[in-house]
């Protein structure tokens, strides 16, 4: 049986030119410190990024920027502030986009008010402030939103002139367009104004 011939070479062992001794990783080498130029020694108790003399990072001392955001670490929940302005812009784009495509269902609401307001004939209510079915008047068209123009015969010259004119005789008068109204009537008010009573 023949032996198998194996080469197996060595390193040469290379003697160093000093006789310092190189540590085995970067925590326990020695470290100078800028600030107080205190070298570190192997038998220092403290936290390897601060020098044990001075009781300052080697960084800080170093003349490290040391502002608001110094020693920590950015979790991914910090906002840029170019991540805040976009926000900004997709607020706004959405604001005038439901302003741009609402615009017709506004138009339709305020419209529907206005038409109704505008197409109403001309309502005057005589009467005195002292009659509780002038004030009965006065409530139901409140409560109906009917404009309304209201002379006092007792108080102004143009509504007792008026009043005598339609040939009244007691308050509340109401004249709806052409349409003369006696007394407090609000089934006949109904019927003249319903294109535009308020819907409740």
């Amino acid at each position: 049986m023949a032996k198998s011939q194996h080469n197996i070479f060595f390193m040469e062992h290379v003697p160093l030119k000093s006789a310092t001794t190189y540590p085995r990783d970067l925590a326990s080498m020695s470290r100078i410190c800028p600030n107080c130029k205190y070298l570190r020694k192997p038998s220092d108790t403290a936290p390897d990024w601060q020098c044990p003399s001075c009781q300052i990072a080697y960084n800080k001392g170093a003349g490290a920027d040391t502002g608001k955001q110094y020693g920590r670490y950015r979790t991914e929940h910090e906002h840029r502030p170019a991540s805040g302005i976009a926000k900004w812009l997709v607020v706004i784009t959405i604001l005038i986009a439901g302003g741009w495509f609402g615009k017709p269902v506004w138009q339709s609401l305020g419209g529907e008010t206005t038409t109704r307001l505008r197409n109403q004939p001309a309502v005057t209510l005589y009467a005195t402030t002292w009659c509780g079915y002038c004030a009965a008047t006065r409530r139901f068209f409140a409560d109906n939103g009917i404009q309304y123009t209201e002379l006092d015969v007792e108080e102004s010259t143009a509504g007792y002139e008026g009043h005598r004119r339609l040939g009244g005789n007691g308050v509340p008068l109401v004249v709806v367009g052409d349409e003369v109204i006696r007394g407090f009537n609000e089934t006949e008010l109904r019927a003249r104004l319903k294109p535009w009573l308020k819907k409740s």
